[in-house]
């Protein structure tokens, strides 16, 4: 498909291979954790493209149902992540505003944590939106047996010849390559 910058886009496998009759479903072994890992792995490379679309359906469907929430909750996080960020790089103006405005500053406080406290519900609904296709996407992922074709598309990453989005994503996260020598 299309490459960027040496990484190709995985193809989007047919709704049979991917869930309906020609999918093999079984619980994972949980007692051999390497095994299910490389299962995880191999079936994250493998259907990576079917996986990111599963994931912006579910977060679409979950924003669907709870449109309001899902707003205030991303815009209560964003604020908090954009504070955070602000305080941690520029902390010599909030030492120097909270040392000449103490009140205001306990005022400010207060009324950060009311905020918060009265958003929680939508921040919920919000991070049920970010990790429920995770969730969603793992369980798959553990219990979708592979096949022929999954075994030899990952070998053929994993050779070097093809550099796919989770690819890089799982490789960054340093799981990628311990699990590909392992090949199981």
């Amino acid at each position: 498909m299309a490459d960027v910058d040496g990484i190709s886009v995985s193809p989007l496998r047919s709704l049979d291979d991917f869930l309906m009759e020609s999918a093999r479903f079984q619980i994972p072994n949980f007692k051999d954790a390497d095994k299910w890992s490389n299962r995880v792995i191999q079936n994250l490379l493998y259907y990576q493209t079917n996986y990111f679309l599963t994931y912006l359906i579910v977060f679409a469907v979950v924003g669907v149902i709870h449109p309001t929430k899902m707003f205030c909750g991303m815009t209560a996080m964003g604020l908090a992540f954009g504070l955070f960020y602000y305080l941690t790089n520029n902390k010599q103006p909030a030492v120097q505003f909270k040392k000449d405005h103490p009140v205001v500053s306990l005022i400010i406080l207060i009324l950060g944590i009311y905020f918060i406290v009265y958003l929680l519900g939508s921040v919920v609904v919000f991070l049920m939106g970010i990790f429920l296709p995770i969730l969603v996407i793992f369980v798959h992922a553990s219990m979708r047996l592979r096949n022929l074709k999954n075994k030899l598309m990952n070998k053929v990453e994993y050779l070097g010849l093809k550099r796919t989005p989770m690819g890089v994503i799982l490789d960054a996260l340093g799981l990628e390559q311990d699990f590909l020598m392992k090949g199981r």
